[in-house]
């Protein structure tokens, strides 16, 4: 069964940034030949009863607008012969997302970063990486273009940079890469992070030649997994970065101007921090390109792996 995104999911909140993701998430959509849907959150915590005046006031107030500029979406869309299909919950941004990702089976997600008040929990700090967490596929994170323009997005994305630790979920996300490159054309640079390693007062020769051998070992996973991906018919090159993870990663995107990211989530401990928790989020917000996060993936029966899984 080949790898394909069939079902892509757009969460707007009206936003520039949610404007620039739905050029990402329409011409995805194009590209793929998926479906594709864009839906709104009208935020409602607990405890705000729909039922009463003002609580009911306020949100027939929000759907209208909603409901307004959903269509305006889906006339610019329709002008690019895409067909969308709208929706309108309420509720907690993050778990409304997150159920209707899940209830749709979707493939893909795309949001928005630094949104308004609404979306915006679900696209800053703390909640951004809980979505990151919780979304039941992979997550495409756009932020606003700062010259103010549209993006070309799809005519955008031709060098894919993929951070990995070499753990199992970071070499998912470099099969996701593999399969994402191929159908799009992009080439991809394999990104690893070494961190720095204190030895104290008692540095020595045999600490210079360990980490000698531990940069050697490194650079040979890497040459091979780069291998694996040209046969695979993608232009692939790869880079070894010492430094603090976060730093090293986001100075060295930003210096080579890649297009996307691709990285996974949920890696073990050490130098696999550069995958969850505030690594992650740390890309989120400062990484100078649109993050797609992989937290876990069904490559689907019969799929043959670019990326093996073990030593190779």
């Amino acid at each position: 069964m080949a790898f394909s995104i069939k079902r892509i999911l757009l969460a707007t909140d009206f936003s520039a940034c949610a404007e620039r993701a739905m050029e990402y998430a329409s011409s995805l959509a194009a590209l793929w030949k998926a479906d594709l849907c864009v839906m709104t959150v009208l935020e409602l915590y607990p405890g705000m009863v729909p039922e009463y005046t003002v609580n009911k006031m306020y949100l027939d107030h929000v759907r209208g607008d909603a409901t307004q500029r959903l269509d305006r979406i889906q006339a610019y869309l329709k002008k690019k012969e895409q067909a969308i299909t709208t929706r309108i919950e309420t509720g907690i941004p993050s778990q409304a997302i997150q159920t209707v990702a899940e209830s749709s089976a979707a493939d893909l997600l795309v949001v928005g970063t630094h949104g308004r008040t609404g979306l915006d929990h679900v696209l800053i700090g703390s909640t951004a990486e809980r979505v990151v967490r919780m979304a039941p596929c992979p997550v495409l994170t756009v932020k606003a273009d700062k010259s103010g323009g549209h993006a070309e997005a799809i005519g955008a994305i031709k060098r894919i940079v993929v951070p990995i630790d070499l753990s199992s979920c970071s070499l998912d996300a470099l099969e996701y890469a593999a399969q994402f490159a191929k159908h799009i054309g992009a080439s991809v640079t394999i990104l690893h992070a070494m961190e720095p390693v204190a030895y104290g007062l008692d540095f020595s020769l045999s600490h210079a030649k360990e980490w000698k051998r531990q940069r050697e070992y490194l650079e040979e996973r890497l040459t091979i997994l780069s291998a694996c991906l040209t046969s695979f018919g993608i232009k692939t090159d790869h880079a070894l970065k010492p430094g603090m993870p976060a730093d090293s990663i986001a100075s060295y995107v930003t210096q080579h101007r890649y297009d996307v990211m691709i990285m996974g989530t949920h890696g073990r401990r050490g130098i696999s921090h550069i995958l969850v928790g505030s690594i992650a989020g740390a890309m989120l917000r400062h990484a100078s390109c649109p993050v797609l996060t992989v937290r876990q993936i069904d490559f689907g029966v019969g799929h043959q792996r670019v990326v093996p899984l073990g030593e190779s």
